[in-house]
């Protein structure tokens, strides 16, 4: 089980979006690189990053502050966000990014993450941001009428390292992760699937670990962290010994 901190990035700056609006913004650190370094301090094994206003333009925008970031830290970094042909994805993976998450080419072009798994074998993840089931693209714009499990099901034999799977309603709101749909997803799935929207608390933390949620391989966690309202220390912890038994 592994947790993820977040950095969303908007402007070059680190910020939390409240239900994926872009007006609700608030920036919480301006240098990304240092944000990074800090997570990476703190003992987090992995930083996931999202490009924001990539999402909506279809292209990356937060380039600098993606460099920015791997320049800062030695741990991996998946990156999601307007990542949407096979030229971008080399680009990035070829500067230092682990893995490559693709959300709205998922929906649009599917072929291509088939094509990405058989290139960069065990980079490719897919992003499914889901509103009361169905998959929203284009930085969450628009909501499709798929259904995430069918999404994830279309990937299912090509080599798909990970499904980060976003509740929509809850990303940002502090409300707790929604469990209930994120484990019935990885039981309908081989691969594994990554939690995110709502982590809140160290109780949220504990939660992810019953023995319901066993198949679920990590959780993603931003504006709780910037608040303070988890202890990164001691959710670290719990994780790690929870890994040991």
């Amino acid at each position: 089980m592994i947790l993820y901190p977040a950095i969303d990035l908007k402007d070059g700056a680190c910020v939390r979006l409240k239900h994926g609006e872009m007006a609700s913004a608030t920036v919480f650190n301006d240098d990304p690189g240092a944000q990074a370094a800090h997570f990476a301090a703190q003992g987090f094994a992995w930083v996931h990053v999202v490009d924001l206003n990539g999402a909506f333009a279809g292209r990356p925008v937060n380039g600098a502050a993606v460099d920015a970031i791997l320049s800062s830290v030695d741990i991996p970094v998946q990156l999601g966000g307007g990542i949407r042909d096979l030229a971008t994805i080399e680009l990035w993976l070829t500067k230092g990014i682990t893995r490559v998450i693709l959300g709205t080419a998922a929906v649009r072009d599917p072929s291509l993450v088939r094509e990405a798994c058989r290139r960069f074998p065990g980079r490719i993840a897919v992003g499914i941001d889901a509103r009361e089931g169905k998959v929203a693209v284009a930085g969450w714009a628009e909501t499709s009428e798929l259904m995430a499990g069918d999404l994830a099901r279309r990937f299912e034999d090509v080599g798909v390292s990970a499904v980060i799977f976003t509740d929509i309603g809850r990303d940002g709101a502090l409300g707790g992760l929604n469990l209930e749909a994120t484990s019935a997803l990885a039981a309908a799935t081989s691969i594994p699937v990554i939690a995110s929207g709502g982590l809140a608390s160290l109780a949220d933390v504990e939660a992810l670990l019953r023995p319901a949620h066993a198949k679920l391989a990590g959780a993603i966690t931003g504006r709780a962290l910037y608040d303070g309202r988890i202890d990164p220390a001691a959710a670290l912890a719990l994780l790690a010994k929870f890994v040991r038994g």
